[in-house]
């Protein structure tokens, strides 16, 4: 018999295996709008947002509403059996959330599932093997989401063999560019140089079914592209018969400044991945993609016993109704831009910090060996302590990048120009200790 006693002590942490490694040990109680409470009553300002997901901040009063009553009225309707109002209403509304009338949704669970979606259907649709993905992407931890990742070799390296007809090109990353950091608005990166050597040698264009790409690289490194980059990317991939498939698992719903970030440069994709923001913290996931395409789809040919649960349902549509009632798409524009003019400020004061940037509530700070080789080798170790300092500040920062060396900030879209001030008070200061 399996018993719960909630008056007994707190159990031990080492309940939870170690495979999921941790930046924190905290044990929370709550949370309330940027902040998490621990069980000891401390106060952590949350800039991690649960990566990324809790992008109306945590339990906002509106979210937690809208599930409490539709826990008391169904808890599970399943897709395949029955239909629900919330549901129905949230397909109606992922309808419009990109240019024109003609789109569907088709919900899941999480990121992973929305990736899983998005290649079946891309080769349903077009009858092409082959996916093209790109370098430092993150797509999910599912066989076939770890065969497009290539953010770091830890998330794929001891589950080979992947699934095949998966090939990676260079995603434009002008910091680390071959011939030296250049601004991107400038970008000299060879990435369509490389691309076209691809399919010259290794995968021929008309077998490819899609191009799979983060508009801004998340656990790659908050890499910001050149904005001319997915604009010629449509214009390849509409030459060639591919498929653009746009992964906003981590930026969307708001968190680049606009709901989705290729609306910063008028991408219209074939197919959109969401997940994360899109229900502040129940797990909802899935792709809108055009209706056509959905069409090729025959009956049975995709599902799931829990995509588009009535309760998570339900919190993602008080979640959008939140983002716009409150107008947390502007307000992740204004705190961004706060955020990135505050850390740059302060950045003459560290040498080690080698490159800011973002778009929205996407920051990124990427620590380099200044006196090592041509000044941009990778330093995690010290990024690892500026997160350790933080912390120790009751700030909540994460990594990514594929050294680890970058510190990421995802703000919930709540967050306050006073929050703003006083993370980057205690960011700098967190480079001060670790020696930035």
């Amino acid at each position: 018999m399996i018993e719960s006693n909630p008056a007994t002590a707190m159990p031990d942490r080492s309940v939870v295996p170690a495979v999921w490694s941790r930046y924190t040990d905290l044990v929370v109680d709550r949370g309330e709008g940027s902040w998490l409470i621990t069980v000891e009553g401390e106060r952590y300002l949350d800039y991690s947002s649960g990566i990324g997901v809790t992008n109306t901040g945590h339990a906002h009063p509106r979210v937690v509403a809208a599930i409490q009553a539709q826990a008391a009225r169904l808890l599970h309707g399943q897709q395949n059996i029955v239909y629900h109002e919330p549901g129905l209403r949230l397909h109606e509304r992922l309808r419009h959330v990109l240019p024109g009338d003609d789109w569907q949704a088709f919900l899941a669970n999480s990121g992973a599932e929305a990736t899983e979606a998005a290649v079946k259907l891309a080769r349903a649709a077009t009858g092409r093997p082959a996916i093209v993905a790109f370098r430092g992407g993150f797509h999910g931890r599912t066989a076939q989401a770890m065969a497009l990742t290539t953010s770091r070799v830890s998330i794929r390296g001891d589950f080979e063999p992947l699934p095949g007809s998966v090939y990676h090109a260079p995603y434009p990353y002008c910091y680390r560019a071959a011939g030296g950091p250049h601004d991107p608005g400038a970008c000299t990166c060879d990435w369509e140089a490389q691309l076209e050597q691809l399919f010259a040698q290794v995968v021929v264009p008309s077998r490819v079914a899609a191009f799979v790409v983060e508009p801004v690289l998340g656990e790659g490194g908050y890499v910001v592209p050149p904005p001319t980059f997915l604009p010629r990317l449509r214009e390849i991939a509409s030459r060639h018969g591919i498929l653009l498939v746009a992964d906003e698992v981590q930026t969307g719903f708001g968190r680049t400044g606009e709901l989705f970030a290729v609306t910063h440069t008028g991408v219209v994709p074939d197919i959109l991945m969401v997940a994360k923001g899109i229900a502040s913290g129940l797990p909802l996931g899935g792709i809108v993609a055009r209706r056509d395409l959905l069409a090729r789809w025959s009956p049975g040919a995709h599902g799931g016993t829990y995509g588009g649960n009535a309760v998570a349902c339900a919190a993602a549509n008080a979640t959008l109704d939140v983002i716009q009632d409150l107008g947390l798409v502007q307000n992740a524009r204004d705190r961004g831009a706060q955020l990135l003019d505050a850390l740059a400020a302060v950045r003459g004061r560290f040498p080690r910090l080698g490159d800011l940037r973002g778009l929205g509530l996407m920051v990124g700070l990427e620590f380099v060996r200044p006196d090592e080789g041509d000044g941009r080798v990778p330093d995690p170790d010290l990024a690892k302590r500026v997160i350790g300092a933080a912390l120790e500040r009751h700030l909540i920062v994460l990594s990514a990048g594929t050294w680890g060396q970058v510190v990421r900030l995802i703000p919930p879209l709540v967050t306050t120009p006073r929050e703003i001030d006083h993370a980057v008070a205690v960011l700098a200061e967190s480079m001060e200790v670790a020696g930035a």
